[in-house]
């Protein structure tokens, strides 16, 4: 099927940025289709009484994109001798021969009614049933039945509807959360402004207007520009079309695009969920009323009660209260997992109390407990962003709300992940000394993650610092929270990055936490909840371990111990030294939660690295990080892999592969050509990264047999490795090396130029040598 050329046409590109472009353009798309659906009735000699043709949808409500389809119905009254399917034929075809997607029905008034009966999907579009040429009683009688059985059955339609927004919801994504949401059927997308005019219709709730008719608008703005770009009527904003959707809107560029579609996601959604709390407490007030009766209120202390799902204020409370007030109310409303209610809101920011600078401390205390009041806090903390509270206390908030996050570790804008990463830390701060500077710095540590930042963490630190002077905290904990902001991605890539048994990497960690313990516990706390709040992939098993591992051997450093020994292959018996002397590697495999701990033994020579890392990927194992250690002719080595546990190999299996080497029908294939945008393969040495290593970080696109190629190339320069420690992220890997000499000779400075470059040839596939 063709493009209705036509009306993308109309819909211009050079109006796209101007206030109010918008409305004028639908008008004129809507005002189009009519007159198209107009002429297609006349051409097709319609009977003179009887039928008539109506829209529903997007048609109807005069907010339709430039590629949308035409939901229409064909109605008629049952009662004369029209040739109807003849008719019709006449009325669909000349819009098919446009290239229109057509959306089409041919129904009494008694039959909608019973669609409208048996479907929801059909009822919810025929409450907007508009008409357009023939008889307008048919149509203004179809829209009587339907509002009428509508509004009679909510107490039956009201949860199928919301079940069914739902179920959309779990099918289609978070237009808040999602890189490439889906503007139409999405939370917060399109379709819930559908359902929130169904749920005024049902005369429960009124439906709210003002900021949510603005984020409305904005959506519909960005479909059209999509529909223009595109050249198809599609509602997934994917992120080759962004730039040049931004660039139509005239926004700066693709973040802030995704930015405003997030905020209006926001407002489309908060309006929803509250509108629906609104009906259900309607309902039920219907059900239960058998005359005069007194609401029931369950006190929650400092004026504050309970009462049908929300936390309100009581009657002396009402007219505000100040910022002690807003923050027992949320702090009641997060701990009891209950929402604001919105009378309750407009009463306590009208109008918007603001703390003075510095924040009293009883306010400061009380802001901690909101912090700190777990699985509740987002929900509350998005009410009050939105009620303009966040914006007014925090004014640098506003550079990170809605923010995107193009990594794919993150699954939240900047601020929901801040949000989180503080109920995160609100459950580990039975660990810290000082859990509020815990909590405040996870709610700023990305604070400085704005556009134009090159390192957030260093940006950020001020930022924090400033926002924790203000809430009054003295300069010694000011300096705490800077600190904990500064370097809260230091463990996490010590301990990941470097090789976290190296008396240099706990060093370096232990003077970020300017050599205190309290600093510590902190800092790991906060990474911790960091990575967690991120997503599963930011915290998996083997980072947690290998965190921990380090913070271990940061506590020993200051406590003045010896830190643990590194773990390595248990002391092999006589038996199997025998058996390694002959030339048979000793293989044990470990499941782990992830995948596995390989552990082999073999006879130490050059190359044994790169063979062991070539059988292991023969397997499909990704390998996440590896030791190897040397004692009396023999090799330790310690693999952490992942794999699916039914494909893990056993240990003779491994064992035989590593006698027998890799067949070549299973050696990883030839790199692939570098995806379009990817970074160029770099390799860079690390100064001061060990005292008795190499240590070099090796960037790459990944490809099966990467890392046993990288393991061939230092053999050829002569270099062992002594560990490896992997991370790949989106196509991306990052791996580091700590490589030591085979004759115990440091390599001069040109030789080391040598190494880098060849392991840069290694990543794009050139042979080692």
């Amino acid at each position: 099927m063709g493009v209705d050329r036509a009306r993308l046409d109309l819909a211009g590109t050079r109006d796209f940025a101007t206030a109010g472009a918008g409305q004028r353009r639908r008008a004129r798309l809507t005002a189009y289709t009519r007159g198209v659906l107009t002429q297609v009735w006349q051409e097709a000699q319609p009977p003179a009484a009887g039928v008539a043709l109506a829209v529903v949808g997007g048609i109807a409500r005069g907010d339709s994109g430039p590629l949308s389809d035409y939901d229409v119905v064909l109605l008629h009254d049952g009662r004369g001798p029209h040739d109807l399917p003849g008719f019709a034929d006449r009325v669909w075809y000349p819009l098919w021969d446009k290239g229109i997607r057509l959306d089409h029905s041919v129904r009494t008034p008694k039959q909608c009614r019973a669609t409208a009966a048996d479907d929801l999907t059909a009822a919810i579009g025929l409450l907007d049933i508009e008409h357009v040429n023939g008889d307008p009683l048919l149509v203004a009688q179809v829209r009587q039945d339907i509002a009428h059985d509508w509004r009679a059955n909510s107490r039956r339609r009201l949860p199928e509807l919301l079940e069914s927004v739902q179920t959309r919801h779990r099918r289609h994504g978070d237009l808040t959360h999602d890189l490439e949401p889906d503007l139409k059927e999405a939370a917060g997308g399109l379709r819930d402004m559908t359902v929130l005019r169904a749920l005024a219709a049902t005369w429960l709730a009124d439906r709210p207007h003002g900021a949510v008719d603005t984020a409305y608008a904005r959506l519909l703005d960005v479909r059209d520009a999509l529909h223009v770009v595109t050249g198809r009527g599609r509602d997934r904003l994917t992120r080759q079309e962004q730039d040049a959707v931004a660039a139509l809107l005239g926004d700066d560029d693709a973040d802030a695009l995704l930015t405003s579609v997030v905020q209006a996601g926001r407002a489309i959604a908060h309006a929803l969920e509250d509108t629906a709390r609104r009906a259900g407490q309607s309902q039920r007030a219907r059900t239960l009323r058998t005359g005069p009766r007194r609401p029931v209120l369950h006190p929650l202390g400092h004026g504050l009660y309970r009462h049908d799902g929300e936390v309100v204020l009581g009657r002396r409370e009402v007219g505000g209260g100040g910022p002690l007030t807003v923050l027992r109310a949320a702090g009641a409303a997060a701990r009891h997992g209950l929402p604001l209610g919105p009378a309750t809101v407009a009463n306590l920011t009208d109008p918007m109390p603001v703390p003075p600078a510095p924040w009293p401390e009883q306010v400061r205390e009380t802001f901690v407990d909101l912090l700190a009041a777990g699985a509740g806090l987002p929900q509350v903390w998005e009410t009050l962003d939105l009620a303009g509270v966040v914006g007014a206390w925090l004014p640098e908030w506003a550079a990170v709300r809605s923010r995107p996050q193009r990594n794919p570790v993150h699954r939240h804008t900047v601020d929901r992940h801040l949000v989180e990463t503080v109920v995160r830390a609100a459950a580990l701060r039975h660990r810290v000394r000082r859990p509020d500077l815990l909590l405040v710095a996870a709610l700023l540590h990305d604070i400085g993650k704005i556009a134009g930042v090159h390192d957030h963490a260093v940006e950020g630190a001020p930022v924090a610092g400033n926002v924790a002077r203000r809430m009054g905290y003295p300069p010694e904990d000011v300096r705490t929270v800077e600190l904990l902001v500064r370097e809260h991605l230091t463990a996490v890539d010590l301990a990941t990055r470097r090789d976290p048994d190296d008396p240099a990497t706990v060093h370096a960690l232990v003077t970020a936490v300017a050599e205190r313990a309290d600093l510590l516990e902190l800092l790991v706390a906060l990474t911790e909840a960091d990575a967690l709040a991120a997503g599963p992939q930011a915290w998996t098993a083997w980072r947690a371990e290998l965190v921990h591992r380090l913070a271990q051997h940061g506590r020993a450093a200051l406590s003045g111990r010896h830190p643990a020994a590194p773990e390595c292959v248990e002391p092999l018996g006589a038996q199997i030294r025998a058996r390694v002397g002959a030339g048979a590697p000793y293989v044990l495999v470990t499941a782990t939660a992830s995948g596995a701990i390989v552990r082999i033994a073999d006879r130490d020579r050059p190359g044994l690295f790169a063979h062991s890392a070539a059988v292991l990927a023969s397997f499909g194992m990704t390998v996440r990080a590896a030791r190897i250690r040397t004692t009396g002719g023999i090799a330790h080595n310690t693999w952490r892999v992942e794999a699916p546990l039914a494909d893990l190999p056993d240990a003779e299996q491994l064992g035989r592969r590593l006698r027998e080497g890799v067949p070549r029908r299973e050696r990883a294939t030839a790199p692939p050509r570098r995806a379009y945008g990817s970074p160029p393969s770099r390799a860079t040495l690390v100064p001061a990264g060990s005292e008795d290593a190499l240590v070099i970080e090796v960037c790459a696109q990944d490809r099966p047999g990467l890392l046993g190629d990288l393991g061939e190339t230092f053999a050829a320069h002569r270099l062992a490795i002594r560990s490896a420690h992997v991370a790949t992220y989106a196509g991306q890997t990052l791996d580091t090396f700590y490589a030591v000499p085979v004759d115990g000779r440091p390599p001069a400075p040109p030789e080391v130029a040598r190494i880098i470059a060849a392991l840069i040839d290694a990543c794009d596939g050139a042979p080692a040598g």
